[in-house]
């Protein structure tokens, strides 16, 4: 644990799915909420015992709603899963039945293996293949952007009973009033997964999908800084008869997603909700309630503003040219390096970023790279000036060694060892990264 603590404290986090949680989160985490039982929703508790949990999750569950300004006459909300794959597995086994369809951006295209990602082979990687029947929508090969015409015409044939929209590796904003059009033609619910957004959309920094959507889950760390674990909300009420859209997935005057939901979490998928995950989130939500953390928020923005710009003044390719979010997507086959070997050439040098698909590239294609870790650290645009150059540095090293070592996984990691030119960017890299304090540390 001491080491783990020294390299984060040293190194240079770009996973853009990561962050780092204040001390507060922490002794949440690590608290004597986590000795007690508590399956079922709060009021309503198998076990007794329960009632200081219950106030705890309530309070969790009024911030929740809070944090994205939502009505709770209009929006319940679930804190209780594990993950947002669990929040999303949830959501099918709820309003689906086994063999349904499903339809969400493709893994390669920047979607989640959670809507449904099945390989080239046939292989079903996801749960949601496996148990139900999923066809992926994909980006525009040439401009990366998600293809709507494509998507709509592709929905109308498919016909799936949700559509999903959001993704883990998308870097542009999302166009949910075309989404709840195509939807509403093939009468299905729309569900949007915004874990990786889901602080911008708090912060208002990003469009918001609960103008649109019926279903909207999360992870609950991430952007938004919170403890690891999933979040769904879902409409409730009666159904608008006049907002722009109309719903044909249902006779009813009344959404009937909360039961549904509910049930398919406890007593369906999981047992008991992890108290101490639920306070910390409860922390977590309050700060992101705040102006510092919408201040937060924007300064993630420009950070990754900065960063697209300063790898494009470099002639390095982005995928869309640029980002609206808190990430980018670096295409590396221009580059002639290949993916896995750059992320390691990072790795040696204290720098963590991800290996990730480029869609339209033959070869393995890049690395996505995320601000929110780095600026909840402090880092303003001209650290991010700084971090353009060690990647860039990084990107010289890994041609070097493919090139005298050759580019299969066995001789390049040969090349890494007692390689002076990793030594010298690692040594800068923790000069700088030392620089700033760490979130909970005493460092």
């Amino acid at each position: 644990m001491g080491k783990e603590k020294q390299r984060q404290f040293k190194g240079i986090e770009l996973i853009a799915s990561e962050n780092f949680v204040c001390r507060a989160v922490m002794e949440a985490l690590g608290s004597h909420l986590s000795n007690k039982y508590s399956e079922g929703m709060p009021g309503a508790k198998y076990y007794t015992g329960n009632q200081y949990i219950d106030e705890i999750e309530f309070l969790c569950c009024q911030r929740a709603l809070l944090a994205f300004d939502l009505h709770p006459n209009n929006w319940g909300v679930n804190v209780q899963p594990y993950s947002c794959t669990s929040a999303n597995f949830a959501v099918y086994t709820g309003i689906l039945h086994p063999g349904d369809r499903i339809m969400g951006l493709d893994s390669p295209s920047g979607g989640h293996l959670s809507h449904g990602y099945y390989t080239f082979g046939g292989k079903k990687v996801s749960a949601a293949s496996i148990f139900f029947e999923t066809l992926p929508y994909k980006v525009n090969p040439q401009s990366g952007y998600i293809d709507y015409d494509k998507l709509e015409e592709k929905a109308l044939d498919f016909r799936p009973k949700i559509l999903i929209c959001g993704g883990s590796s998308y870097p542009r904003e999302w166009d949910y009033a075309r989404f709840r059009q195509i939807a509403d033609k093939c009468g299905a619910v729309l569900m949007c997964d915004m874990a990786h957004i889901s602080g911008l959309v708090a912060a208002k920094e990003v469009a918001s999908p609960f103008d649109y959507c019926d279903i909207v889950t999360s992870t609950t760390h991430k952007s938004l800084r919170g403890p690891r674990g999933g979040i769904i909300f879902y409409r409730r009420g009666a159904k608008p008869r006049k907002q722009g859209f109309v719903h044909n997935h249902g006779d009813d005057s009344n959404y009937d997603f909360e039961e549904k939901i509910n049930f398919a979490l406890y007593p369906s998928l999981q047992g008991g909700p992890h108290n101490n995950h639920i306070a910390a989130l409860a922390i977590a939500l309050k700060q992101v309630a705040t102006p510092e953390y919408k201040a937060y928020m924007q300064q993630v923005k420009r950070n990754a503003q900065a960063l697209a710009s300063a790898l494009l003044r470099r002639n390095f390719r982005l995928v869309t040219d640029g980002t609206d979010n808190h990430l980018l997507l670096w295409d590396l086959t221009a580059l002639g390096l290949i993916d896995r070997n750059y992320e390691k050439v990072c790795e040696a040098c204290r720098i963590t970023l991800n290996k990730c698909a480029i869609y339209g590239s033959i070869s393995p294609g890049g690395v996505r790279i995320g601000t929110p870790a780095m600026t909840s650290r402090g880092c303003l645009e001209e650290d991010f000036e700084t971090i353009a150059d060690f990647l860039r540095r990084a990107a010289q090293i890994t041609s070097i060694v493919q090139r005298e070592h050759g580019k299969s996984c066995k001789d390049f990691l040969k090349g890494l060892q007692n390689n002076k030119d990793i030594s010298e960017l690692r040594n800068r890299v923790e000069t700088f990264s030392s620089q700033f304090a760490m979130p909970g540390f005493d460092i």
